[in-house]
């Protein structure tokens, strides 16, 4: 049926809910909504099992058990398989910059002297319509080379230079939607139209001007077991011999960011053994899964946040594992995310927060590491610096740092409960740059400066999955050598005041206009609720999902 001026040429069994656009359709084709489609009716049985598996492994730990290593997969372990090799287009990882898929921003990290661009649909995305949509006619335009952009306060073009970064795309995790687009009556799985509109649109032109002969190039999140890792290998398979190109073309980083996932790191690169490229220190993240995963342990209660840095014991530990495991399987092994943003009017704290930068990537290197991440392209000139001096002109170090020595590595350290203390400037921390990042979040900003900081959605869970603890089991806050106890009604307060400093801070216009009355109220019910919840965002994705009706489409296009 020929389709009317103002909507989207859908096939069969799709219903997209989402504002036209006349830029949007030129993504949502009738073919690649189909290809989609495909994705989803293929393997959506598979995503299902997946996610339930998950809910029994929180029974179990809930119950009492503790992650480990599986004794069914031992053979995998305990093997001598490796990854398929290197593209050499990739070789060199030395330093990646991250951020969303805006327009500006994927110019400027493609241009900024990094190795790596990854472009962000998951935690640095708040993941409305319109940023979705839009991000995936950003990378097009980035892909094919054309894109610009014109900031007219400035009255200053962006584009590409000479030499850009390599593009990698970060889907969505598992477990979101996507509410905009319908298959078969429900919503399609958030990863699936995220890789499938990129791959679709953009795989044989990646693959002659980026990739040299293989891409597209992806980091995969938030995933917990091998299983998982199983489906996104059939989904490369799937797209491959659709597109036509030789298996193992699309290649793909895992980050390890779930502590289940830590006991399954060379499972998770045998199943993607033809599409792996490495495994990358999610460390955020990965604290954040402590948490959750230990959130009826007691005993296992993290100090303040800002205490839980890479030389606590456990995450020592999970880092050299990572790199033990990735060099043996002869991939990539990625450092984590420097954060920090440049302090441009304090010229001391900025020199103080780039030597914080320079010790971090000093022990990533010299712990084995081939490459790292960092929010912000002033870093860049920093990190490449401290690579470039202890990996000389190698471009990895995958033959080079073996680290044998990480074969010893127990279950025990890798589940090490921290030390440090707990404050009451850690509970007014969290809840303080917890209602901040929702406020952002919640008018379609998902990566935010606060504190000279470059925060993205693992920050808000962090600070609120600690601050749900704290106030379960009551802990005493002793860090500042007066002893006080986490209870409602000092929650309450500290909530109040926080508040109070928020507007102080942004000024009373921003925060009368903001939303940070409605990300209060979702952070302290997040904070206080009787069960946790497994992701912040799943409930906050409500809030920013916006149907329009079939009754307010033009009529022609039958849905």
């Amino acid at each position: 049926m020929a389709r009317s001026m103002g909507s989207y040429d859908v096939p069969e069994g799709v219903d997209i809910r989402g504002r036209y656009d006349e830029e949007f359709d030129k993504i949502l084709t009738r073919d690649a909504l189909q290809f989609v489609a495909d994705l989803q009716r293929e393997f959506r049985g598979q995503i299902r099992y997946s996610l339930e598996c998950r809910r029994e492994a929180k029974k179990r730990y809930n119950s009492g058990e503790l992650p480990g290593f599986d004794p069914a997969t031992k053979f995998i372990r305990e093997g001598d398989w490796l990854c398929a090799p290197v593209p050499p287009a990739v070789e060199d990882r030395t330093v990646e910059i991250t951020g969303p898929v805006d327009r500006k921003m994927i110019i400027n990290a493609l241009n900024c002297g990094a190795k790596v661009f990854m472009a962000d649909f998951e935690d640095a995305l708040s993941p409305s319509w319109e940023n979705l949509m839009r991000g995936q006619f950003n990378l097009r335009d980035a892909v094919n080379g054309t894109i610009s952009f014109h900031d007219q306060v400035r009255n200053r073009v962006y584009k590409l230079g000479g030499q850009i970064a390599k593009l990698f795309v970060r889907p969505r995790g598992w477990h979101l939607p996507e509410a905009h687009i319908l298959i078969d009556g429900e919503p399609a799985t958030g990863c699936l139209v995220d890789f499938g509109l990129y791959f679709f649109h953009n795989h044989a032109s990646f693959r002659a001007t980026q990739g040299a002969g293989f891409g597209p190039f992806f980091y995969l999140p938030k995933m917990e077991h091998s299983r998982e890792a199983k489906i996104w290998n059939c989904v490369f398979e799937r797209a491959e011999k659709f597109a036509g190109i030789g298996q193992g073309s699309i290649r793909a980083t895992v980050l390890i960011e779930t502590l289940p996932a830590v006991f399954q790191m060379n499972e998770i690169l045998y199943e993607l053994r033809g599409h792996s490229i490495g495994l990358n220190c999610g460390r955020w993240d990965y604290i954040f899964s402590y948490v959750k995963t230990f959130q009826a342990h007691p005993d296992r209660l993290l100090p303040d946040r800002v205490q839980v840095g890479m030389t606590q014991h456990f995450m020592r530990s999970y880092s050299d594992l990572l790199i033990r495991t990735c060099h043996r399987r002869g991939v990539h092994a990625m450092g984590g995310m420097a954060a920090q943003i440049p302090i441009r009017d304090n010229p001391a704290a900025n020199e103080a927060a780039l030597e914080l930068v320079r010790n971090d990537k000093l022990r990533e290197v010299r712990a084995g590491h081939d490459g790292t991440w960092a929010a912000h392209p002033g870093l860049i000139p920093a990190i490449l610096e401290v690579f470039a001096s202890n990996m000389g002109n190698k471009p990895n170090q995958i033959q080079t740092a073996k680290r044998e020595d990480a074969d010893d590595i127990t279950e025990e350290d890798l589940l090490r409960r921290p030390g440090g203390v707990r404050t009451m400037e850690g509970l007014r921390l969290n809840t303080r740059v917890g209602i901040q990042y929702i406020a952002a979040w919640l008018t379609g900003t998902g990566s935010v400066p606060l504190y000279n900081l470059m925060e993205d959605a693992a920050t808000a869970e962090i600070s609120r999955v600690q601050n749900w603890q704290w106030l379960k089991y009551g802990v005493v806050l002793d860090g500042e050598g007066v002893k006080v106890r986490v209870t409602l009604d000092l929650f309450a307060r500290v909530v109040e005041e926080e508040m109070a400093k928020i507007e102080r801070e942004v000024g009373a216009e921003k925060f009368g206009r903001g939303m940070y009355k409605e990300a209060c109220e979702i952070f302290t019910k997040q904070c206080t609720a009787p069960e946790l919840d497994d992701f912040l965002t799943l409930d906050a994705y409500n809030k920013i999902v916006v149907h329009h009706p079939k009754s307010e489409r033009p009529i022609g296009l039958s849905y």
